[in-house]
């Protein structure tokens, strides 16, 4: 990594840890402390295990979609590059949009395929992601108007919700229909992108138009391969819904182990909707994630402050540790294999 990636990283990871101190503070501050401190030993040994059951899930997806590339990964190496993904995401400046990158280039190797396709594959397995975290919230939303009166900001979520659950099909629908004139125009943007920069930087020989056009191919060909394939569509998708039920079951766990009781339903909205604050610039959206989970479990249950914004910690931020220190492995596991085929 880059020295000024490092020093963005490190500044992403400080406002990070700045707001969840602050959120802890707000929260009760030593009254956090002490429903971490009484956490059950054996409820967030279970939490552990269901956030390892989302890796692992998530890594079938992801194997899924690189079979429908014709790219043949095993279910361990699946695993292991869904893990390193994460190490990506939690160490790479700008959190997701930074790791994914990184992360195509490992599918790249791991797979044997040119980076442009892996992106597209890691592209496809992203968007595909959203569908179930979107069923989700709307089932839990739903699930939570049948029995208590939705207030004004979860009026708002399930409109927006509804907005969404319309517009995205429609969308989806014209741009796959009118998939061509967009990539022209793309490659049309490119290229005059290319040339701007090629004017500025005159070591820099810009590519034309037939290999920009190749390049973005090379793009969106991956998707349109995944979303021809509808068999393997639908394991990717269940396994994608599977990892999400898991992330749903570890914040309900570690809800109970600090003895903050909800129904399933409410962390059946909170988690995917949570996602949302993933759009801060922190290594894996730290910070913006649980502020959001706070306020809707405040909101729509009795439990008390200080031990939600406890259990939200234990979930995500224990999640964020777990996460990272097992990519960090599988990152070293992956390069080690990368290493032993070179010198073989």
């Amino acid at each position: 990594m880059q020295p000024r990636d490092l020093l963005a990283s490190a500044v992403g990871l400080a406002v990070g840890l700045a707001v969840l101190a602050a959120l802890a503070a707000v929260a009760g501050g030593r009254a956090v402390l002490d429903a971490l401190g009484g956490a059950r030993p054996g409820l967030v040994a279970v939490v552990a295990a269901a956030i390892l059951a989302w890796l692992c899930l998530w890594g079938l997806a992801l194997r899924a979609v690189l079979a429908a590339l014709g790219t043949d990964v095993g279910a361990v190496d699946a695993v292991l590059v869904n893990a390193a993904a994460a190490f990506a995401n939690h160490v790479t400046p700008f959190g997701q949009a930074g790791g994914e990158p990184a992360t195509a280039l490992l599918v790249a190797e791991v797979g044997g395929t040119p980076f442009e396709r892996a992106l597209g594959a890691i592209t496809s397995f992203d968007v595909l992601n959203v569908v179930p975290s979107l069923s989700l919230a709307a089932v839990g939303v739903a699930a939570y108007a049948t029995v208590a009166a939705l207030g004004v900001r979860l009026r708002t979520v399930a409109a927006g919700l509804a907005v969404v659950a319309v517009a995205a099909p429609l969308v989806a629908g014209v741009a796959w229909r009118r998939r061509r004139a967009l990539e022209a125009t793309l490659v049309g943007v490119l290229t005059r992108v290319a040339r701007a920069a090629g004017r500025r930087l005159p070591r820099v020989r810009p590519p034309d138009r037939s290999s920009v056009a190749a390049r973005v191919e090379g793009y969106v060909a991956p998707i349109e391969a995944v979303a021809g394939d509808r068999r393997r569509l639908v394991v990717a998708l269940a396994a994608s819904t599977a990892g999400w039920l898991a992330q749903v079951v570890g914040l309900w766990l570690a809800l109970r182990a600090v003895g903050a009781v909800v129904p399933l339903y409410v962390p059946l909205f909170v988690v995917p909707l949570g996602t949302v604050g993933a759009a801060l610039p922190t290594p894996g959206g730290l910070g913006g994630i649980e502020p959001i989970q706070v306020a809707l479990l405040t909101a729509t249950t009795t439990a008390a402050t200080a031990p939600v914004t406890a259990a939200v910690l234990l979930f995500s931020v224990g999640g964020f540790i777990l996460t990272t220190s097992v990519g960090a492995g599988a990152v070293a596991v992956l390069g080690m294999r990368t290493r032993a085929i070179g010198l073989g």
